[in-house]
């Protein structure tokens, strides 16, 4: 199945793998000992202020299952992507001083290792790159996203059903190699991770999940062909939410966190909330992130809270998620996430 597949190089790479034991016991190390990267900053670089946008909007279902209405939960066969909504979402972005876009990819671009993932109408490699190097001259910087989490990998077609094969490894290393090679070795890399439970998958007609060291020997694979790219991994954070004793033993630090609370309780027994002061006293940096999807007032309060919750050293800045696609009918929810971001910038500066 997989495009590329060097049986040579794929049994090395397996008994990597089985072993696990050099990676796993390394990354671990780092995470246990929270004070080794206490002394990174920002180094005066800029606060980030990103929004998320969808290329693909991919991420839950099969083809064609009957469950629910909505067709933009629903897996479709062509991609969902308004071109004048885009420019006119980066120029807004701009004038607004947001300064990163991360593009959640997924089967939205026609890479020249796996053409046959992509849908109808996917960006071609040279389009995309025409789009990054837009971007750059608009003094926004472009990150690249793939969400690998078993619950949100229905852009991969038939290789989300490989899960944890030499197969699957193939495809997953070529896409992470393309896709960094494309954004010119990008500063983050962000492989999303996120609500791969039992309980997200419940309305799945095939339903899939990793636990206990098969979760983290993949996730230390995607850590490791980020960082070979040469970039750095970024996550969501919420399996803390579940599993923290687990999650600060073994997430290294060198992992970029974004832990996600979308409403506008802010009490300290949210969970969620929890996580933000969590991740900041064991010393990983974090890029909070809110949502307009119910509340208008999550990003502001977001931002509030963790500046004063979070430190300076740790707190690399921000992002916003509207959940929505790239299309002319959700115009709305993105003009106005845009200028909830800006209104929360302004008032933190």
């Amino acid at each position: 199945m997989a495009k590329n597949f060097h049986r040579r190089e794929f049994l090395q790479m397996s008994a990597a793998l089985s072993a696990g034991a050099a990676i796993t016991s390394a990354h671990a190390a780092e995470a246990e000992s929270p004070g080794a990267n206490d002394n990174r900053n920002m180094g005066g670089a800029k606060m980030i202020w990103a929004d998320l946008l969808h290329l693909s909007y991919n991420m839950w279902r099969d083809w064609d299952n009957p469950q629910g209405n909505d067709l933009y939960i629903n897996r479709t066969p062509n991609l969902r992507f308004d071109d004048a909504l885009w420019n006119d979402l980066l120029a807004q972005a701009a004038a607004a001083g947001l300064n990163m876009i991360v593009i959640d990819l997924g089967d939205g671009v026609q890479y020249q290792s796996h053409p046959e993932i992509a849908v109808k109408g996917a960006w071609t490699t040279s389009r995309l790159k025409e789009e990054l190097a837009k971007m750059r001259k608009m003094n926004i910087e472009p990150v690249p996203k793939m969400n690998f989490s078993a619950t949100h990998d229905t852009w991969l077609g038939p290789y989300s059903r490989c899960l944890s094969t030499d197969t699957y490894y193939a495809v997953c290393r070529d896409l992470i190699a393309e896709a960094a090679a494309l954004f010119d070795k990008p500063r983050f890399f962000h492989l999303g991770m996120d609500e791969e439970t039992a309980e997200h998958q419940r309305g799945f007609e095939y339903s899939v999940i990793r636990q206990h060291d098969l979760w983290w020997r993949d996730f230390y694979f995607y850590v490791e062909q980020v960082e070979k790219a040469g970039s750095r991994p970024w996550i969501w954070s919420d399996y803390a939410w579940e599993h923290p004793d687990l999650f600060y033993k073994k997430m290294p630090k060198t992992v970029l966190q974004s832990n996600w609370y979308y409403d506008v309780k802010f009490g300290a027994d949210e969970r969620a909330v929890q996580t933000y002061r969590d991740l900041d006293q064991h010393g990983y940096d974090q890029i909070p992130t809110g949502s307009n999807w119910t509340f208008p007032e999550s990003f502001g309060k977001t931002v509030d809270y963790c500046r004063k919750n979070v430190s300076a050293g740790h707190l690399l800045g921000f992002m916003q998620t509207s959940w929505k696609p790239t299309l002319e009918a959700c115009r709305k929810r993105h003009v106005e996430s845009i200028e909830q971001v800006k209104a929360a910038r302004v008032s933190a500066t």
